[in-house]
């Protein structure tokens, strides 16, 4: 049996630490300590403390060799990958080339390392880079990102933040044009599931125009094409709302929303049109409004009929403040996702 010599000031440390040190293995000697202290044997305190006779022992040990500051050293072995000396290596490589998948990433360390890791050592290390497997985005190839970021800084933003604050209404406009075709989806299915494809290729297009904050709806609709004429009819439904603010339309680039015609109405309704630069949905509100409508109605779904189908769409549409709201709302908030020239892969 070990004896030691514990002093009082040591015993209240032993049963302050057992509850309070931060490292659990630390409390689990103070526990073994806090024991001896009342000069119970070795087998007593390790089955007290759940603990195998020789670690008690061990214990004891090191309180005796360096005091309560040894107890609280803890000395565990955490063997390093030797692929950490190459972390900057593959850093900077797969930053450049994001491999598809694990397999085709163990055979890109090997040719740039030689050292040879199988699948899960391979995914754990890519973790610990920071990768993850994400869903490739879609940036149009002709789309400036450097001039989308200006756009979003100096126009974009401080239109916003007087609509906000009460002082301007934007609006998002663009064009939308269902096709009566199948749209395929994803369905928690015991099989693969086929729907039928209605026959013809009849289209119901809507022009609409989102509001920024409020996220009202203004609509055009027609089952023929979206044209100046069309374009017009949005402009006086807008001026028809008789807003006491400036109003901005924010729209792309579509040759009918920026011929002579539109730009003589716009102003004449006092309405400014601010053009999106080329190739930019991805700062446009209401492409995600479309994409909503799509999986809210259309994806996965058949309609025997064109006028099914249109009847399906305008109900999603006439919904967007009531059956919607919330999800809409949280779904249009201003955050518009800009892209960086390394995010982009080179041809």
């Amino acid at each position: 049996m070990i004896r030691l010599s514990i002093s009082e000031a040591d015993k209240q440390a032993f049963n302050y630490e057992r509850y309070h040190h931060p490292d659990p293995r630390v409390r689990r000697k103070m526990e073994v300590l806090w024991l001896k202290s009342h000069e119970l044997d070795s087998d007593t305190i390790a089955q007290l403390a759940d603990v195998c006779p020789n670690t008690v022992r061990n214990y004891l040990h090191e309180y005796e060799e360096g005091g309560l500051a040894r107890l609280k050293t803890i000395n565990s072995y955490r063997p390093t990958s030797a692929l950490e000396a190459q972390r900057t290596t593959l850093e900077d490589h797969f930053q450049k080339h994001p491999p598809a998948t694990v397999k085709e990433a163990l055979h890109e360390i090997a040719a740039l390392t030689g050292i040879q890791r199988g699948e899960t050592q391979t995914r754990v290390f890519m973790q610990k880079m920071g990768l993850k497997c994400r869903k490739v985005g879609m940036i149009p190839a002709k789309a400036d990102p450097d001039e989308q970021a200006t756009f979003k800084t100096e126009q974009l933003e401080p239109r916003l933040a007087e609509a906000q604050a009460g002082q301007r209404a934007v609006f998002f406009v663009d064009a939308a044009h269902f096709v009566l075709a199948p749209f395929l989806g994803f369905l928690w299915c015991f099989t693969r599931v086929f729907i039928k494809a209605p026959a013809g290729r009849q289209r119901f297009n809507v022009l609409g125009a989102l509001n920024a904050i409020t996220h009202e709806l203004i609509t055009v609709t027609n089952d023929t094409y979206i044209n100046a004429e069309s374009f017009c009819a949005l402009l006086y439904q807008l001026a028809a709302l008789n807003l006491s603010v400036p109003i901005t339309l924010v729209l792309d680039n579509a040759r009918y929303q920026k011929c002579a015609v539109v730009a003589t109405v716009a102003a004449g309704l006092h309405i400014e049109l601010l053009y999106l630069p080329a190739y930019s949905p991805n700062l446009n509100l209401i492409e995600r409004l479309w994409k909503f409508v799509k999986k809210e109605c259309l994806y996965s779904k058949y309609y025997a009929d064109f006028a099914t189908f249109k009847a399906a769409i305008q109900k999603c549409l006439s919904e967007t403040h009531s059956t919607h709201k919330a999800a809409l709302d949280s779904l249009l908030a201003l955050n518009f996702q800009t892209f960086e020239k390394t995010q982009i892969v080179a041809a």
